[in-house]
């Protein structure tokens, strides 16, 4: 399994340029790195300095990069749905659409771009993602927390209803007549669902493990690029995504940063000529290095509290609700649903504070 990085900040403070060089400086340590591209204008390929496509292209030994093609990536993905709608129901009904036909609709290239880095990574020990840098790539990564939400609750709602009642009891013959290999027992609803909720789930898993995938903050020492970097560590806070340090892009002494940032490790990068790959190199910290950052979430179910670190935020901009086993934390642009411990499950909340940067829920 790879370990995945990317980098969050406001445009033009030089985040392709650093995803570029934390790609060779893992490279150069002898692991096997894919620098992932979403942009697929051509200012990728020539920051780079290299020529790109749709396929990983190897750049130098133990470096390869891709550059992401949402249309090519639509076109392999539904062959793939066909070839599944062929192989378990008796008339397909989607042989005459192809890919080539199909629009690309908004948030669809995020979709299919997380797909493709599940793909990459059983191939390589390091992918370097250098997306958007902004919510969109937040939204990405949370793709499987969301989901995951939809098919839990839509799926109990509709269990409970009065059509979920009636119609569960026609699933099962209806599926024998229509699935070639059928064998649903129990929740009809269980099995096919259980196959996406495992998916989902080692989605989930790998973003809240900070030895799986982790970001770092890029800023300079403008003030609105310090605020967008202070909003984004908060906001990737909402899907337990760990930031694990802050990246200061052309500055010679980024001090000032620390009481903002705080208890962020904080490396300077300097001013570099165009291309001057090693002087980046050298004034890149230990990326690789991730596990003693505060956590996303701790939950103490002696003292029955649920604590959140959310950055960059305070009480008024914060909305906590409650549904049944769940709770729900809307913070800025993110909505975050925590699925309680059982010891936590059914017993209503009794209080919630901000304290140092961390929302503490009681029970």
């Amino acid at each position: 399994m790879a370990f995945i990085l990317t980098f969050l900040g406001k445009g033009g403070t030089g985040r392709t340029t650093l995803a570029i060089a934390t790609a060779k400086k893992f490279a150069s340590q002898g692991k096997r790195v894919l620098l992932v591209g979403q942009d697929s204008s051509p200012a990728f390929g020539l920051a780079l300095g290299a020529s790109v496509s749709h396929d990983p292209q190897e750049i130098s030994p133990n470096f390869s990069a891709v550059q992401l093609q949402t249309t090519t990536l639509l076109e392999r993905s539904w062959e793939e749905v066909k070839r599944l709608e062929a192989q378990y129901l008796q008339s397909p009904v989607l042989k005459n659409v192809f890919g080539q036909e199909l629009a690309i609709f908004p948030g669809l290239d995020q979709l299919l771009a997380l797909n493709a880095i599940r793909e990459f990574d059983p191939n390589y020990d390091v992918i370097v993602y250098d997306g958007e840098g902004d919510q969109s790539t937040l939204r990405l990564l949370g793709t499987p927390e969301t989901a995951s939400w939809y098919i839990r609750r839509f799926r109990q709602v509709f269990i409970d209803s009065d059509l979920g009642r009636t119609v569960s009891m026609l699933i099962q013959p209806i599926a024998a007549a229509i699935f070639t290999n059928n064998n649903f027992a129990g929740d009809n609803f269980a099995q096919p669902t259980r196959q996406a909720n495992d998916l989902l789930d080692q989605g989930k898993q790998a973003v809240n493990d900070p030895n799986r995938m982790a970001a770092f903050l890029v800023t300079t020492e403008d003030e609105g690029a310090i605020a967008t970097a202070k909003y984004l560590w908060g906001s990737a806070q909402q899907i337990g995504l760990t930031v694990a340090g802050v990246l200061c892009n052309r500055s010679s002494d980024a001090a000032a940063l620390g009481e903002t940032f705080q208890p962020l490790p904080i490396a300077t990068i300097p001013v570099v000529p165009v291309k001057d790959w090693q002087p980046l190199i050298d004034a890149l910290p230990d990326l690789g290095h991730t596990s003693e950052v505060p956590r996303a979430i701790a939950v103490n179910v002696a003292e029955r509290k649920v604590s959140l670190f959310l950055p960059g935020f305070d009480k008024k901009q914060v909305k906590l609700t409650q549904y049944g086993t769940e709770i729900t934390i809307e913070a800025g642009d993110q909505r975050r649903n925590i699925d309680l411990p059982a010891a936590l499950r059914g017993q209503p909340v009794t209080g919630a504070k901000f304290q140092d940067g961390y929302l503490i829920i009681s029970f």
